[in-house]
């Protein structure tokens, strides 16, 4: 095998759960290789550099070997090698979702204990 689509491709490495969320990810620009706008059918061989972006994350990935089985999740990461760069960029992100204040909506109307919370916290 020296070539597969790339929506295959795609979805055997695991970056999308459904051929056809990896073949609307390419219709949309979202998937990259070699610094120009993949289709679904675009074929992928070995040593390709794809920028994928999903609802996980950016990654800048190189193939390593080409699938067209889906397979388990140890083996679709021995397809590609993340760059570092990807890796460190989306470890950054983690750290700067994980800092940012998390707020709890509560359901329904507020209590008259939260009201009055809510009109000290407004400075009324």
């Amino acid at each position: 095998m020296t070539s597969v689509r790339m929506d295959k491709w795609l979805w055997a490495a695991r970056f999308f759960k459904t051929r056809a969320l990896a073949a609307r990810a390419c219709e949309l620009g979202r998937i990259t290789s070699n610094g120009q706008i993949a289709k679904p059918a675009r074929e992928v061989h070995v040593g390709d550099l794809l920028h994928i972006k999903n609802e996980s994350g950016e990654f800048q990935v190189e193939v390593l070997q080409l699938s067209d089985t889906r397979g388990p999740a140890a083996v679709a990461q021995t397809l590609y090698r993340e760059t570092e760069a990807s890796r460190e960029l989306r470890r950054k992100l983690a750290e700067e979702r994980k800092a940012m204040p998390q707020f709890d909506f509560l359901e329904g109307r507020p209590t008259k204990r939260e009201r009055r919370q809510l009109v000290r916290l407004r400075g009324r």
